[in-house]
């Protein structure tokens, strides 16, 4: 996986991730990142401005790192964990707000997160970036189908809750004493029709102004302070 920006790099660097390489901009002066290098002794490929600017889409700020891939769990960690409170993410596209909510569940203690293997967008570059460090702190678990995992756990003692403008009820009237699912949907439709109706619970969140809706990462947000604040 590739993955690039001076903050990514500190971290990975420190936390002695394993680094199969480095590419760095000619003339590249951050002292802290050279040192780290050189003290992993890491191989370093130096290239002129335009050739970094063509390996990746973004911000890199003259650096680019080819690390490992992410190395995701399976769902029997959450009941190896015996967590009570998890996140499940409904297809969701883009990966800044999957970062921004990874950031914000680790923040709030909440150890593990849910998505579906297919139509969502995986820990890369982006993701990596926004979580900003945090992503070693979490168990980010990739399933097959999101409906018979709800199933599962609720097999297992867990209430869904569900984030919905529709048939809902607002976010601060639910118990969140339980163990509990807490699901956010795809940022363009919400979640889809099968997991709505798998839900135990619909919550919403009021809108006063004239905006109908949330950012999935600001909602997440939301939810899972009040999912916390409930239980104190």
């Amino acid at each position: 996986m590739i993955v690039y920006g001076k903050n990514v790099a500190k971290d990975l660097l420190k936390k002695n991730k394993k680094i199969e390489k480095i590419y760095l901009q000619e003339g590249f002066k951050d002292k802290e990142i050279i040192s780290l290098i050189e003290n992993r002794k890491i191989k370093v490929i130096f290239k002129q401005k335009k050739e970094i600017d063509d390996l990746v889409n973004g911000v890199h700020q003259g650096i680019i790192l080819d690390v490992s891939d992410f190395q995701y769990k399976n769902i029997n960690s959450i009941f190896e964990n015996n967590d009570n409170f998890i996140v499940i993410l409904d297809h969701l596209e883009d990966p800044h707000n999957l970062g921004a909510i990874i950031r914000t569940c680790e923040a709030a203690g909440v150890k593990s997160i849910v998505m579906p293997r297919d139509r969502q967008v995986q820990i890369n570059a982006t993701v990596m970036k926004t979580s900003v460090g945090t992503l070693d702190n979490m168990n980010i678990i990739l399933v097959p189908n999101l409906v018979n995992t709800i199933k599962k756990l609720k097999e297992n003692g867990f209430w869904i809750v569900g984030t919905s403008l529709k048939n809902s009820i607002d976010y601060r009237e639910i118990d969140y004493s339980g163990k509990i699912a807490l699901i956010i949907g795809n940022e363009g439709v919400g979640m889809s029709q099968l997991v709505s109706r798998n839900c135990d619970f619909l919550a919403k969140i009021p809108m006063y102004g004239e905006t109908n809706s949330l950012n999935a990462s600001v909602a997440a947000g939301i939810m899972i302070y009040e999912v916390i604040r409930n239980r104190k």
